[in-house]
């Protein structure tokens, strides 16, 4: 097994530009990624290309740093990105304006394990998946309450 992919999605009461504003700033990461404790993009805002981070986080009772840069983006709807030290990854976030004022969030991500990490491939694939369904969920909660209603 080379790497693990997985990916979710949810729809969100709340136009595309006020989901992108969130999710195309790093510096917002702690406010919903579950164990994202400090997020440093450089340059600070929203994301582009060339755009660095600098992450620390915990999962499954590690402390991780992780060193990023922003690869292509698509202003408004989508941009890639890439580890470039920490653990071994890339992905994209995708942000659809569905019309009505509603909009679809996209996160994807791959991960490539190596060492001992490829022994817990089955069960890192479970885990990772389901924080990452987690942290849409929160990314939703987050941005639905922050958009005034009409």
């Amino acid at each position: 097994m080379n790497s693990i992919e997985y990916s979710a999605e949810t729809d969100i009461d709340a136009p595309a530009a006020a989901v992108w504003a969130v999710v195309a700033d790093y510096g917002r990461d702690p406010e919903w990624r579950e164990g994202v404790a400090t997020m440093a993009p450089a340059p600070p805002g929203a994301v582009r290309p060339g755009t660095t981070t600098d992450e620390r986080m915990r999962a499954m009772g590690r402390a991780y740093r992780n060193g990023g840069v922003v690869g292509e983006v698509e202003p408004g709807v989508r941009f890639t990105w890439r580890t470039t030290s920490g653990v071994d990854a890339d992905g994209a976030r995708t942000v659809r304006d569905l019309g009505d004022g509603r909009s679809r969030l996209r996160l994807e991500v791959r991960l490539r394990p190596h060492g001992a990490q490829r022994l817990f491939a089955p069960l890192l694939r479970v885990v990772l998946h389901r924080g990452l369904v987690a942290d849409t969920a929160r990314l939703r909660a987050l941005v639905e309450c922050s958009v005034p209603r009409t």
